[in-house]
């Protein structure tokens, strides 16, 4: 039966994105398609990291967003004294893994017993904690970074041209959501993480570390965070203080929850949903008139939220609890 809840989700998350696209051609609104569908993949690059933490533990981690920001600083940082891009973007991803075990081993693995809501403000402390060290340390002001790749002109999507960073993006959530998929279905480590979220005991009986896989995924959640901070970085040209966290972390938390926060398939549609809706919002609305008022980009945002949360709280390929 939850299986063919599941396929129902999945064809009707298909139809609906299917009916969007056709909308938005018929209306003429192609440039918000297309910007739509490629800022949908930088949320689901960090949507991806949230799923990852929440598929393996339960909980949902405040913190993402701070380890694609840290890696952006760790990006401009290396470049600026001359590292090369190549290499600088390895440093970035270095600095996001580093920030990621060590939020696991000091603050997620104490409180390991801890009921889920504690560890979810300890995340959130992770990231306030953060922000001020980065305003500390780097001062409250916009840093210019450069592309990975400069080229605007290479792709043209329905009279658009896409720069190569943006479908550097796509391509690379693309990638991940399927190397990932296959992960937990096809290895014994991935299978041994998702047992470690149903059955944690059960799993130390059998002689698998817990720890040591929470050690893992919150890694690999962070070198995926930090890979969506650089990537995004590179399109938007420059950075602050809690930037992914700031323009990320509430469109991909809506992302995973509308693709279901145990489908990491779900993350790549959702974030390419919410980027679309987001982007046809703004085109039909406009900006604010004041920088301190949310925009038709971030109200709808939140309305989509609010929608999924309403009618189907376990999202498009999650399962029911």
């Amino acid at each position: 039966m939850t299986a063919v809840l599941a396929h129902r989700g999945a064809l009707t998350g298909t139809a609906v994105a299917l009916a969007a696209v056709l909308g938005l051609v018929a209306v003429g609104s192609e440039q918000a398609l297309v910007i739509g569908l490629i800022t949908g993949a930088g949320y689901g690059l960090v949507a991806l990291g949230l799923v990852l933490i929440y598929k393996s533990s339960g909980v949902f981690n405040f913190a993402q967003g701070e380890f694609g920001t840290v890696a952006v600083y760790a990006l401009w940082a290396a470049h600026t004294n001359g590292i090369p891009y190549v290499p600088a973007i390895a440093l970035a991803l270095l600095a996001a893994l580093a920030m990621g075990l060590l939020t696991e081993r000091v603050i997620i693995r104490p409180l390991f017993d801890a009921p889920r809501v504690t560890l979810l403000v300890a995340t959130a402390g992770v990231s306030l904690l953060a922000i001020g060290v980065e305003i500390w340390l780097g001062e409250a002001r916009l840093r210019f970074i450069q592309p990975a790749l400069g080229r605007f002109d290479r792709v043209s999507v329905l009279g658009i041209k896409v720069s190569d960073q943006r479908m550097l993006i796509l391509a690379t959530l693309i990638i991940l959501a399927v190397a990932l998929a296959l992960f937990f279905s096809r290895t014994n480590l991935g299978l041994a993480i998702l047992a470690v979220s149903q059955e944690p005991v059960a799993t130390e009986l059998m002689g698998i570390s817990v720890r040591r896989l929470s050690s893992l995924v919150w890694g690999l959640a962070a070198v995926l965070g930090g890979l969506g901070g650089v990537l995004t970085a590179g399109v938007v040209q420059n950075f602050g203080p809690s930037f992914i966290t700031t323009s990320t972390l509430i469109p991909a938390f809506t992302a995973a929850v509308l693709g279901g926060m145990t489908s990491l398939p779900g993350a790549f549609v959702g974030g390419v949903v919410v980027g679309v809706v987001q982007a046809f919002a703004i085109d039909l609305g406009g900006e604010p008139v004041f920088a301190d008022i949310p925009g038709p980009g971030t109200l709808s945002v939140f309305l989509l939220l609010i929608g999924v949360l309403a009618v189907r709280p376990q999202g498009l390929l999650g399962k029911a609890a």
